[in-house]
């Protein structure tokens, strides 16, 4: 009886039908207990489950609510069960996709906005599009999150990367496609520099996929996935959230990789799924426990090695940190290593503000002919030079005119070492590698003796007259007075990045 029910009903009479069925199979299941019985019941939750999916989740809410009391089956009160941890888990009913139950609580969008908090997300920057709205109402709801709007989606973009830069991960939420392709060029600049940046996009309803169905804020073709596509060559790890069932798993994956991999992740969610129920969310989410990365260890012993064979052997070796620093989470190593040989500390120009400035082996940025005054010279002379995490563009390296050689570099990334000509070790990482390197080293502060005797300190800008118009030095003259340890610095490609490498940053 129960395969060929659904054949001569229509959609909304299936439905109905359905659940007055249940209803009725339930007060027989309560009056005189059987299996074959629990067997049916079973087998009709199934079924309105495979049927509801045609419907949207909140279409099915609200066919519930109308059913009587001891018929609707989110108001099913037997087998109801204590878990250990004192929650309540009920029999439960999968509708598109979604599972309601008198006793679960929690939701897609109250697990998003747990997870972000419990990353070290405070402020989620967003712009709400009516793809979106729920989950917003979902991030709002969380006492430990800041919902901050911004005027369009490239400033939530570009401000979550700051956000990441200071923080070590931001989030924004913007809606589909129209907010999507527009906060596109951040993303792809957060790819560029290795912040973790979460990019959660508001998506069609889950049950719009597989329809055909033109939809607003789109470019008018019944195709969903061009965002998706868009975003796989700048994001690291890509999940669409159109099913509550896997939901928990793709959204905990795509969050996980970001901080794993240091890059941005885009994460899109059904604009019907944050508010409806599954058992998956029950709980709140448990925090990450990210397993440490550990260095091969005859790898690490062997590169280690080899670089302080050769810069024990050499006269006047110097250190370049690079902005791949912030990736390998070193500074501290970097430091370290810093203090033990001895050797001055010059910074590719997008690795400001990486290095303490107030180090007394500081000596400013190496960046070829328009270097710091004197830092040029100090490197390219020197016999050996450890580049730590560089990225060699033809910015940074004007126009790939840097003066020096390869036998003579050892250069560090995050996750492998190459020494000169000779060996390149992976699998071995940035902070173990500088932090082993520090014990075997002699001290050797040729190099830094040689900086201080031809170092010669800037000149101070004139006083500029009333009548005199306003000059780059005198501007940036006043700039450099008003830094503190709490200021942020934000430079702009052109005159501005110039004249801000030449900023002495304090200790923050």
């Amino acid at each position: 009886m129960l395969g060929g029910f659904s054949a001569y009903l229509s959609r909304s009479s299936v439905l109905e039908g359905i659940a007055f069925i249940y209803g009725e199979l339930y007060e027989i299941a309560n009056a005189r207990p059987h299996p074959q019985i629990e067997r049916d019941i079973d087998k009709l939750v199934r079924c309105l489950g495979q049927l509801g999916r045609q419907f949207s989740g909140s279409d099915m809410r609200r066919v519930m609510d109308s059913w009587p009391v001891g018929c609707g089956i989110h108001r099913r009160q037997h087998k109801v069960k204590e878990s250990p941890n004192g929650s309540r888990n009920s029999s439960r009913c999968n509708i598109a996709g979604a599972t309601f139950t008198g006793t679960f609580t929690g939701t897609l969008g109250r697990h998003i906005a747990r997870r972000l908090f419990q990353i070290g997300v405070k402020d989620v920057f967003s712009v709400p599009g009516d793809f979106n709205l729920t989950l917003l109402d979902h991030l709002i709801n969380e006492p430990g999150l800041n919902l901050v709007g911004c005027c369009n989606e490239l400033n939530a973009g570009y401000v979550a990367d700051g956000y990441a830069r200071a923080k070590g991960v931001g989030a924004c939420v913007v809606t589909f496609t129209v907010g999507g392709l527009s906060v596109l060029n951040a993303i792809a600049g957060a790819y560029s520099e290795n912040l973790p940046v979460i990019c959660i996009v508001g998506g069609p309803n889950s049950n719009d996929y597989g329809t055909s169905r033109i939809l607003h804020h789109t470019t008018g073709l019944p195709d969903f996935s061009q965002e998706l596509r868009c975003f796989q060559t700048v994001t690291c790890a890509q999940a669409v959230v159109n099913n509550l069932e896997d939901a928990h798993e793709l959204i905990d994956n795509a969050i996980s990789t970001a901080l794993k991999e240091s890059k941005p992740v885009y994460i899109s969610i059904s604009c019907n799924l944050p508010g409806i129920p599954h058992p998956t969310f029950f709980i709140d989410p448990v925090p990450y426990y990210l397993a440490p990365k550990v260095s091969d260890q005859l790898g690490l012993e062997a590169a280690v090695e080899a670089t302080a064979e050769l810069l024990n052997k050499a006269v006047k070796p110097v250190i370049v940190g690079g902005p791949k620093l912030r990736v390998g989470k070193a500074q501290k190593a970097f430091e370290e290593f810093a203090n033990a040989s001895g050797y001055p500390i010059a910074i590719m120009p997008s690795a400001k503000g990486l290095v303490p400035e107030h180090h007394p082996h500081f000596i400013g940025t190496y960046w070829g002919a328009v270097s710091t005054s004197f830092v040029g010279e100090i490197v390219e002379s020197a016999d050996a030079y450890v580049f730590v995490g560089p990225i060699f563009n033809d910015y940074s390296s004007v126009g790939y005119s840097l003066l020096i050689k390869k036998e003579k570099s050892i250069i560090v990334q995050p996750n492998r070492v190459t020494i000169g000509n000779g060996p390149s070790l992976g699998w071995v990482f940035m902070a173990d590698f500088l932090t082993a390197l520090a014990k075997k080293l002699k001290k050797n502060s040729t190099a830094m003796d040689n900086y201080r005797r031809i170092y010669v300190p800037p000149g101070v800008a004139l006083k500029r007259d009333n009548s005199e118009p306003l000059r780059v030095n005198i501007l940036f003259k006043h700039i450099q007075a008003m830094l503190s340890g709490d200021t942020a610095v934000i430079a702009e490609t052109g005159d501005s990045w110039f004249n801000c490498q030449k900023l002495s940053l304090p200790e923050n």
